[in-house]
């Protein structure tokens, strides 16, 4: 079942995004960017950037919808009585409180025996921050507080925004370069002028080299989000010793280092960007959306 309505939500989404764009594309007049005098290249840029924000922009207003269906996390009722449900909501509460955080965020807890937590949703006001029972059941207090606090920097910095428009601009840029050089060498492969306006453009030609080009932009580009993404999770410790304190962010980033082979290898793509660790290894780590964990301890030990 679980998987079904994982499917489920990738096919609904990228439909309503497609739909979405689609309507977005034809309203502002931007779906015909190659013209008889070559390439109108406003119109490009106004089609690449609809396409390449307007899915990142769906997924992020629906993230917290997103979590809760396809993780299956149980947001805790504030006013529960369940004691230690009440107390995680408090001790989530006092840190975004040290945060600076006026809304407090929904706190939620998914079943997994993966040693992990994430945090995300649309603004800082409509955030939810999940934990797993295998990171509650396996971590002491002050190690779940570590984790709890770099998630709240998470919120607290705008992470889930700026990873949204960082990916939708490399997304568009990676689209407009595509097409713009596929085009610019379907038209030098037409010879002079005079050729290129009695035989037309090469639409042949044009859509394999956008489609190879795409594919190395996409991959360079990928590179890019990944490296800020990392940079933001050093970013992220930093935040969470100062909510939580040094000590115990660092015992809470050894705790899961022990815990490695408990992360759950199928976890959804869109939440495990920002969750508190992953295990990126050989040419993989520049495409790891978290640094390794022994840097990241270091980098506390060190007070960087």
């Amino acid at each position: 079942m679980t998987w079904f309505k994982r499917i489920f939500f990738f096919l609904a989404l990228n439909f309503a995004v497609m739909i979405t764009v689609s309507i977005l594309v034809l309203l502002l007049g931007v779906d015909r960017y190659v013209v008889a005098g070559g390439m109108d290249y406003n119109a490009l840029m106004g089609f690449c950037l609809v396409w390449g924000m307007t899915g990142s922009l769906i997924s992020l207003a629906i993230s917290r919808m997103i979590a809760k269906w396809t993780m299956g996390v149980q947001v805790i009722d504030p006013a529960t009585r369940d004691p230690e449900l009440q107390d995680l909501v408090q001790r989530v509460y006092h840190l975004a409180k040290g945060a600076g955080l006026s809304v407090m965020p929904e706190v939620g807890i998914y079943d997994s025996p993966e040693v992990n937590a994430f945090a995300t949703g649309p603004t800082k006001s409509r955030a939810l921050v999940a934990v797993s029972t295998g990171l509650l059941n396996r971590m002491g207090r002050d190690e779940v507080d570590g984790v709890l606090g770099h998630e709240i920097s998470h919120v607290a910095n705008g992470d889930m925004v700026t990873m949204t428009l960082l990916q939708g601009v490399v997304n568009a840029f990676v689209m407009f370069l595509s097409r713009a050089i596929a085009f610019a060498i379907a038209q030098a492969m037409q010879g002079d002028r005079e050729d290129r306006d009695r035989r037309g453009m090469n639409y042949g030609l044009y859509s394999v080299v956008s489609f190879v080009l795409e594919i190395i932009f996409m991959i360079l580009g990928s590179m890019v989000v990944a490296a800020f993404s990392r940079y933001r999770e050093y970013r992220a410790d930093a935040g969470g010793a100062r909510l939580a304190g040094r000590y115990n962010m660092i015992r809470a980033l050894e705790a899961l280092r022990r815990n490695y082979e408990l992360i759950d290898p199928t976890a959804q793509p869109a939440a495990q960007t920002l969750k508190i660790s992953s295990r990126p290894a050989g040419i993989l780590r520049y495409f790891s959306t978290h640094p390794p964990l022994e840097d990241r301890i270091a980098r506390l030990q060190q007070g960087v």
